[in-house]
């Protein structure tokens, strides 16, 4: 009767460990069908197709990889986003390319002064006609000449740099407050009656539309207690002293591409030197002691009224206002004509997205390149501080609109190879002539200079002789405001 009973748990058991035998075993394939269901998603993934962009900027980290994710969840294509030194950074790319590695970059972002040696080298390819850069509702005719080959759209401007006059906008009311208040007093002592609107002074009149109202304007009126310097601007940086002579010289013609179309040396560009050299007894601005950070401090401290700035002002400033360190309005306006007779035009830079001529992947790059350009844009400058070269119709902050204007009124930075020292040998000159040179002499040589590299044989200019220039007479303008005019000054 004991054995019996012992059989049956006997029995039992068995059958039990049988049960989660069956239970466990069913588990297991369960959970071998789910990894290799898991395996096979991974597997599938990474067979979607990726691209890689390359750029040097950390500013553009956060930007650039959030786009990419944006795009993937739109498109499931992958973007690869790589920061890479910007030392030799064609020549990196050109590695990677020739190379043919798994990360060869597909897309890269360049300043346009390179984009003839990368074309050349097969590095840019050019955009087909369906790219948004044939689109002129987005992009002005800087922005395009800018990313130009000898005709051929070789890339899509993506953001730019440009300079622009920068005015303390709290002093000018102020100043013109005082003003005011002085022609009241002065009409109550001669019993007159109170002056109406047209003799009262606005702090917009007092936005300068040439150095010559800049000096007119230190005659007239007395400044705020903090002001050491009415104008003080980057002497020693070409390019802030490039508006100088913009209008008045030509390298390599409105794209900066064609050898044949140098002008340097004329009657305008000397007589720009001269003036610019007769500035320095009236502000004496020593280039050994001040540079463009010194500058934008002084202005932050209230201490300058009008200077000239590149576009990374506008966040800067923000910025410090935001923090308490800015207690001032500002204002941006077009840069400051020399006088009636002598009008400037300033420089600009243009960083591109470039579509590598190597790139085994064009129309997925392309797609994102687009992606950037239209739908991407208006994220660019709340996330990098960089101004997008696309136009819009409207511009919330008027500080950004009025770079803008600058920018589509610029010089965009030659991109020929063989005149690659031309802004180095412009900043000497300029310094040369800062310091009391003879300005004839040096814009001569130097056209003389640059001529010879592209002829590859010495070109000798022909003197000209020295124009009369009036040391900067006040100007009469019609509108006498410093207020920004789409209207671009012909090549």
């Amino acid at each position: 009767m004991r054995h019996n009973k012992v059989k049956k748990r006997l029995i039992s058991v068995i059958s039990v460990l049988a049960v989660i035998a069956i239970v466990l075993f069913l588990v297991l394939i369960y959970k071998s069908s789910q990894t290799d269901e898991g395996q096979h998603l991974i597997q599938f993934g990474s067979r979607k197709e990726t691209i890689h962009l390359w750029y040097t900027d950390d500013a553009l980290t956060d930007y650039l990889n959030s786009k990419a994710l944006e795009f993937y969840d739109n498109t499931d294509i992958r973007v690869d986003v790589k920061q890479v030194s910007g030392l030799e950074y064609l020549e990196t790319i050109n590695t990677a390319s020739l190379d043919d590695n798994s990360d060869t970059p597909d897309l890269y972002i360049l300043s346009n002064d390179s984009l003839e040696k990368a074309y050349l080298s097969g590095l840019a390819a050019e955009l087909p006609q369906t790219a948004p850069i044939y689109n002129e509702e987005l992009f002005s005719e800087a922005a395009r000449n800018a990313v130009s080959y000898h005709g051929k759209y070789v890339a899509c401007p993506m953001y730019f740099e440009t300079s622009a006059l920068l005015y303390n906008k709290t002093y000018l009311q102020q100043i013109a407050d005082e003003a005011n208040a002085a022609i009241g007093e002065d009409a109550s002592e001669s019993e007159e009656e109170s002056p109406n609107e047209e003799q009262l002074v606005t702090a917009q009149q007092l936005i300068p539309s040439s150095i010559a109202d800049i000096l007119n304007f230190a005659d007239q009126y007395s400044t705020p207690e903090n002001v050491e310097y009415f104008f003080r601007w980057d002497v020693s940086d070409i390019f802030y002293n490039y508006f100088f002579i913009g209008n008045d010289i030509s390298v390599g013609g409105a794209a900066g591409d064609d050898k044949s179309l140098i002008n340097i040396y004329n009657t305008e560009s000397i007589a720009s030197l001269k003036v610019y050299q007769e500035l320095n007894q009236f502000f004496s601005i020593d280039t050994k002691e001040t540079n463009y950070d010194t500058i934008m401090q002084e202005f932050q401290e209230g201490r300058t009224i009008y200077t000239i700035a590149t576009s990374d002002c506008i966040k800067k400033l923000d910025e410090a206002a935001s923090n308490g360190e800015f207690g001032y309005e500002y204002g941006v306006a077009k840069l400051p004509d020399i006088n009636q007779e002598l009008t400037t035009r300033g420089m600009s830079v243009t960083n591109a997205l470039v579509l590598n001529g190597y790139s085994a992947h064009k129309d997925s790059a392309e797609k994102f390149l687009e992606y950037l350009i239209k739908d991407a844009n208006t994220d660019l400058y709340t996330m990098t501080g960089k101004l997008s070269a696309v136009e819009k119709d409207t511009y919330e902050d008027a500080h950004i609109a009025a770079f803008m204007q600058n920018y589509k009124m610029s010089v965009p930075v030659p991109k020929m190879l063989e005149a690659s020292n031309f802004w180095m040998e412009l900043e000497i000159c300029f310094a040369k002539v800062w310091g009391g040179e003879d300005a004839n002499t040096q814009i001569r040589q130097l056209s003389e200079r640059i001529k010879t590299q592209l002829a590859g044989q010495p070109v000798t200019e022909e003197t000209i002789e020295d124009p009369e220039v009036k040391l900067l007479p006040a100007v009469e303008y019609e509108e006498g405001t410093g207020e920004l005019s789409d209207e671009n000054p012909e090549d």
